[in-house]
């Protein structure tokens, strides 16, 4: 049984000041439950604050990104090893990085294993564009992404991976992908990496992200293959991710 993970990418928004209040908020909230896991991502220079406010919680931490080199001459970046036991989680890959940054797969690759090799756990995120969705290119965009993003990732490593399936063009937008899609895509890279992996696929989680709201959430979470969800912009207010884990509980 894959535990559903739902995490909250905060991007670029929250003061220090804001991000405390925002987890005091989300901690009345949030019921205290096992079955579903809970982490909030807030840009860096909240980090330290939001893990002292989180103390006592079953929430857990994650940063947004991360270098892989662990230390050198890389203005402005913040390494893998910094991050090592300030946070549980650590997203890579994400859309935003790749298109507005120009991360290729051989460096979110390099970010992978520099992560797992510190004993963070990567969110990596992968999705199509709309105009490869449109062309039918989504599953070959997903095929090869798992393909480079895991290369020399091996089985143990890959158990600690989470996988979010974020199609680009519903990120932000307000367009998901309807559950019925959700679950077809991510049934598709569980397959993936099944021939990858073996059974330890059964056990790697696959979340999906792009645009999930209160509305929305229940009917994609219910899905067989989709373990939790990334959500954006419904992170930032209190109500709208408490919602969207309760979501998950049922």
């Amino acid at each position: 049984m894959r535990t559903p993970l739902i995490a909250g990418n905060w991007k670029m928004n929250k003061t220090i000041g804001e991000a405390q209040a925002l987890i005091e908020e989300l901690r009345s909230l949030l019921p205290a439950n096992e079955s579903v896991e809970i982490a909030v991502c807030p840009p860096y220079v909240a980090l330290t604050a939001a893990k002292a406010a989180l103390a006592g919680s079953s929430i857990k931490l994650g940063a947004q990104n991360a270098h892989p080199e662990p230390k050198g001459a890389f203005t402005g970046e913040v390494s893998v090893t910094m991050l090592a036991g300030l946070v549980d989680y650590v997203i890579i890959g994400h859309s935003e990085r790749r298109q507005l940054f120009g991360e290729s797969d051989v460096f979110v690759n390099a970010k992978v294993r520099a992560a797992l090799a510190v004993g963070l756990n990567p969110i990596l995120c992968i999705g199509e564009t709309l105009a490869e969705n449109e062309a039918g290119q989504t599953e070959a965009v997903l095929e090869r992404q798992l393909r480079d993003d895991l290369v020399n990732v091996s089985a143990e490593s890959a158990a600690r991976v989470t996988i979010a399936y974020e199609p680009i063009w519903a990120i932000g937008t307000g367009r998901a992908a309807t559950a019925a899609d959700a679950q077809q895509r991510i049934a598709f890279i569980r397959a993936q990496l099944r021939q990858k992996y073996g059974a330890v696929a059964d056990s790697i989680r696959i979340q999906y992200g792009g645009s999930v709201t209160p509305a929305n959430a229940e009917e994609i979470l219910s899905q067989p293959d989709i373990d939790g969800a990334l959500v954006g912009g419904a992170s930032l207010k209190a109500a709208d991710f408490a919602a969207i884990v309760r979501a998950a509980l049922k």
